[in-house]
């Protein structure tokens, strides 16, 4: 996990030429030069997304000669949503999407209890979420290894896509009057859960089907996402017990 880095403009080409699954690619704003631009033109053919930053932000990641990119390769595959969706399910199915989720001890955590109950796919966006490393497959107490990770451009279109197949969308918000405890969790929903600070995207809160919470003292603001990603999906196993 500690050598999932790579920097350098062909050995990040040619890694991704190589197949290897790439997590997050990072490229210097305003780079300049045929071998970047060959590099834009591969991502772009790949449909790979990366993330143009300042130099500083690289020279945080390595201390190397990184020739303005660097690029995290990922230790698990990433599944695509059409091809889970696709597979015949007799039971309520569960999906968890990640919105703004950038802490990897958080995601892991969410993992763990998502392979506990087991839950059908996680699903992140490429942007704005946590990296997949040595924390993440530390606190997921390797459950990273036994349940789908679907990465997908926006969430908009995963959620869309599990409508397609009668998959309801639950968002776990503080910005309604439902309790998670009177919402019917036997049919298959997928749950969003937001970051502790910004919570769910507007646009998403807009697309769900439904909107639900946890009981909260008025001593504390809110829990831990994981925490509460854990408390919703165990209402779903007792209610379907």
């Amino acid at each position: 996990m500690k050598n999932n880095i790579i920097y350098g403009l062909h050995p990040v080409m040619e890694a991704i030429k190589s197949g290897k699954q790439i997590d997050k690619i990072f490229i210097q704003k305003n780079l300049k030069g045929a071998a970047s631009q060959e590099l834009i033109t591969l991502l772009n053919k790949e449909k790979l997304s990366y993330k143009s930053v300042p130099i500083e932000k690289l020279n945080k990641l390595t201390r190397e000669n990184h020739q303005g990119v660097v690029a995290f390769t990922s230790p698990v595959s990433f599944y695509s949503l059409e091809e889970i969706l696709a597979k015949p399910s007799e039971k309520p199915q569960t999906f968890v999407l990640l919105d703004g989720i950038t802490d990897p001890r958080n995601f892991g955590a969410i993992i763990r209890t998502a392979v506990a109950v087991s839950a059908n796919g996680i699903i992140i966006p490429e942007n704005n979420s946590a990296p997949v490393n040595e924390d993440t497959v530390k606190t997921s107490a390797g459950g990273i290894f036994k349940i789908p990770l679907i990465k997908v451009k926006h969430l908009k279109d995963a959620i869309f896509l599990l409508k397609a197949y009668n998959i309801r969308i639950l968002a776990a918000t503080e910005k309604t009057d439902n309790l998670i405890y009177d919402t019917d969790l036997k049919p298959s929903f997928g749950l969003i859960m937001g970051s502790e600070g910004k919570g769910i995207n507007r646009s998403l809160l807009q697309i769900s089907d439904e909107k639900a919470k946890l009981p909260m003292s008025s001593k504390i603001d809110s829990l831990n996402v994981s925490v509460a990603c854990g408390i919703i999906l165990y209402e779903a196993i007792r209610q379907r017990l």
